[in-house]
């Protein structure tokens, strides 16, 4: 299968209980799910090849022989050797270079779990952010990764600090990868690893690093012991970032970005149906089930709904904080199943084990776990409405019947929102999606040319409902897009809704044109898109193609892989 067999090794019968004893596996690692080779062209600065490895969930198994269960924790060494001018990095907490030698050494003294083992090689160079922190990057993106983050990780560690109890990983560093990287953004201790797409989108940039900074103590000091409970991790994670980003940058700030996130919940519940088992908090994992492909937007949002109600049984999140602090510190470098936090939050509350609140009628923590469906509670987000209300009011103006544009234009400047309004009511548009057509011809006069300056989270939005209305006049802005993006979080729902409607031929178009830019596993993935329900797409020397060739070969039919759209642009994979 994709993901290996098992070695098993046989210990002598005489070895005595807790008897010390090495074993040495030799071994080769080639191509794997865990290693990303790049070839220049496939880097920003198409100078020097580049390598990287994803281990989440299943895939280190891979890159070395490991106990591949987020159950198990160890430390780990590392001996790397590499050509000169390549700068190596890991996960790890100490590291020696040996120049003469070219080998760089590593050692992580704490215990992780292996899909935390992580290694980055290329023609990086960093410069210091704060007094624990530095950027690594290729040289012609350090510039905008130090403007972007300098002073602000020290802020967000020390805001973590003042609520969770001290950051036991030594440096917090961070890597931004080429735009191959598969994820958005990956919590590897020490050093983060965030694709360099996510520079441009200031806010998006923010949450996701402040979500990886959370993880260190809800994910990689305490971790889930098993992959049916990802949201031990991520749930948890994702309260402490908004936890983070109240005290950092108010509550209206966290109450927007929450109010998008929910939202975006409530699209992919519409899509699956809240009868799907994927909407459980405790999902049953199949043999031979990658767990990665389980992950979604209910293992985040539904797992801190779950979270902030218990935070709010409390009263106080400050009492709440309290309690996480003392979670951490008796768990950390553990692996722990649902039934340790929830005994530990009644142990340390007990006048609310006292009132049985566990079973409150409707909100069992068990119906919590196992049922179905959307969040049994949400939070209170009227603290955000003076940033959300202006969303609704302006897509109320545009989608009410008889559309009054000269209205709608006037009410808002869109370029003085923040992303998160502007993602938030283009959201809500692609929902609406197909619109009348006076409408959308309405909306690209107003809007258009002011969202080609904005960032790639807002304009690959607006391109979606270009595509969703199939309105001509604009498609030329999707062909743009497409040839200037590498990215997979970008690429895919784009790809996807072109293959949903009547615009396949457009796609193939694009993708003949662009796919020597791709990365072989996107352009896999791409292609399984175009070739839906049909016979898998034939290499094509791209010379020889004519815009009517993929017309004639293929029919538009519905992709049966439109939900990829919502999992990639709204679930903001941080492990």
């Amino acid at each position: 299968t994709d993901y290996g067999s098992s070695l098993t090794v046989s210990l002598p019968a005489a070895l005595q209980p807790h008897q010390p004893f090495q074993i040495i596996v030799r071994y080769t690692t080639a191509d794997g799910p865990a290693i990303w080779w790049l070839d220049p062209e496939l880097t920003y600065g198409n100078a020097k090849p580049f390598v990287f490895t994803q281990g989440h969930s299943v895939c280190n198994r891979s890159f070395f022989p490991c106990f591949d269960t987020p159950a198990v924790k160890c430390t780990y060494s590392a001996t790397v050797k590499a050509p000169a001018g390549i700068q190596v990095l890991m996960s790890a907490t100490q590291s020696t270079y040996l120049e003469e030698e070219g080998v760089y050494q590593f050692y992580m003294e704490y215990p992780v779990p292996a899909y935390l083992v992580a290694l980055v090689a290329g023609d990086l160079i960093h410069a210091d952010i704060g007094p624990r922190s530095r950027v690594w990057a290729e040289p012609c993106l350090l510039p905008t990764a130090i403007s972007k983050l300098s002073g602000m990780v020290e802020r967000w560690l020390t805001a973590a600090e003042s609520l969770y109890g001290p950051y036991i990983w030594g440096r917090y560093d961070i890597v931004f990868l080429p735009p191959s990287f598969p994820i958005v953004a990956m919590e590897n201790p020490c050093l983060t690893f965030i694709i360099s797409s996510i520079l441009e989108s200031d806010e998006f940039l923010i949450i996701d690093v402040i979500h990886e900074v959370a993880h260190s103590w809800f994910g990689n000091a305490v971790t889930n012991a098993t992959w049916e409970e990802m949201w031990l991790s991520e749930g948890l994670a994702t309260y402490a970032q908004r936890r983070i980003t109240t005290e950092t940058y108010g509550a209206a700030f966290t109450c927007l970005e929450t109010a998008f996130r929910l939202d975006a919940l409530h699209r992919q519940m519409k899509l699956l149906g809240e009868d799907n088992p994927v909407s459980k908090l405790q999902i049953k994992l199949e043999p031979g089930v990658n767990p990665s492909n389980l992950m979604n937007l209910f293992t985040y949002e539904k797992g801190y709904c779950f979270v902030y109600y218990l935070s709010q049984l409390c009263g106080d999140p400050r009492h709440f904080d309290s309690f996480l602090r003392a979670y951490i510190e008796k768990y950390k470098f553990t692996s722990v199943v649902a039934q340790d936090l929830l005994d530990s939050f009644l142990n340390f509350f007990p006048e609310l084990k006292e009132q049985c609140v566990e079973s409150k009628a409707g909100l069992e923590f068990e119906r919590w776990l196992n049922a179905t469906g959307p969040p049994l509670a949400e939070p209170d987000l009227s603290q955000g409405s003076s940033l959300t209300r202006p969303v609704e009011t302006l897509f109320k103006l545009w989608t009410t019947e008889p559309l009054d544009s000269a209205a709608a234009a006037s009410s808002v400047d869109l370029t003085k929102w923040r992303t998160f309004q502007t993602v938030l009511f283009l959201d809500r548009l692609l929902d609406g999606s197909p619109l009348p057509h006076e409408v959308i011809k309405k909306l690209s006069e107003c809007y258009s040319s002011q969202l080609d300056s904005m960032n790639a989270e807002i304009r690959i939005r607006w391109l979606q409902i270009v595509v969703r209305n199939d309105y001509y006049p604009d498609l030329y802005k999707v062909r743009r897009f497409l040839e200037n993006q590498m990215s997979r979080m970008y690429t895919i729902p784009l790809y996807e809704d072109l293959c949903t409607g009547t615009l396949k031929s457009f796609a193939l178009e694009i993708f003949y044109q662009t796919q020597n830019q791709l990365h072989p596993n996107l352009r896999k993935t791409i292609q399984q898109i175009l070739s839906q329900g049909l016979n898998p797409l034939p290499a094509i020397d791209t010379t020889a193609v004519t815009t009517d060739t993929p017309a004639m070969v293929l029919e538009d039919k519905v992709s049966e892989a439109t939900n990829g759209a919502i999992s990639l642009r709204d679930v903001n994979v941080s492990a």
